[in-house]
């Protein structure tokens, strides 16, 4: 009867635990999306890095892809794999630049499938995960919080995503998503600038602009 009472109390308690964690990881989340939803806009630099052991691929075994991306509310101005994105909270324009080719979509880039997408990076936590704080780790001279998301979706293509919190300044430094088949991508936020001075159409597709360049639009 001792030995079921000690296992009944270990197993409240770890359920406590539990849950005091995720409300702490949650109050967390809600506090970096507060703050940073609050600028008129951002301007993030990042690199981009991929592992996978199962397949003998090591994170800095090839160089880090560069991109960076305005955003303002859902609307984003991307420049990644040297192609431009451009939505603008209903469209999304892929501007290929190498092919001069341009291709039009309604809403963001892609689906239900897990991934994280531009417009949704301050809100995607908010439906479809359980919180845990994880590791508080210093990265570059600042002290990193990081928050593990789980997806309740078991059939997700995202297994795992953490997001790396500065400590002091509440704003997201990096974003890590491990896929089920045990690839890890890692977005490092390696410039952040708020309230740029943007123009009015800064986010609105210039099709006249593409067309005088001879770009075919689909």
């Amino acid at each position: 009867m001792k030995k079921i009472t000690i296992l009944f109390l270990s197993l409240f308690l770890t359920s406590i635990t539990f849950s005091q964690n995720s409300k702490e990881a949650k109050s967390l989340l809600d506090e970096v999306s507060t703050k940073m939803s609050a600028y008129k806009n951002m301007y993030l630099g990042f690199s981009q890095t991929l592992s996978n052991e199962d397949a003998g691929i090591m994170e800095g075994d090839e160089p880090p892809i560069r991109g960076e991306i305005n955003l303002k509310d859902e609307k984003y101005s991307l420049n990644y794999l040297g192609n431009r994105f451009i939505f603008d909270g209903k469209k999304l324009y892929v501007i290929n630049t190498d092919e001069k080719e341009i291709s039009i979509t309604d809403g963001d880039l892609g689906g239900d499938d897990g991934f994280i997408y531009p417009s949704k990076l301050l809100t995607f936590y908010k439906e479809g995960y359980n919180f845990e704080m994880g590791l508080l780790e210093n990265m570059n001279g600042r002290k990193i919080q990081f928050v593990t998301l789980n997806p309740m979706d078991s059939e997700s293509d995202i297994v795992k995503v953490e997001l790396g919190i500065d400590a002091k300044t509440k704003h997201i430094y990096k974003l890590i998503q491990t896929g089920s088949n045990g690839s890890k991508t890692s977005f490092t936020i390696t410039t952040f600038k708020s309230n740029q001075p943007l123009s009015e159409n800064f986010f609105t597709f210039d099709k006249q602009k593409y067309l005088s360049q001879n770009y075919t639009i689909d």
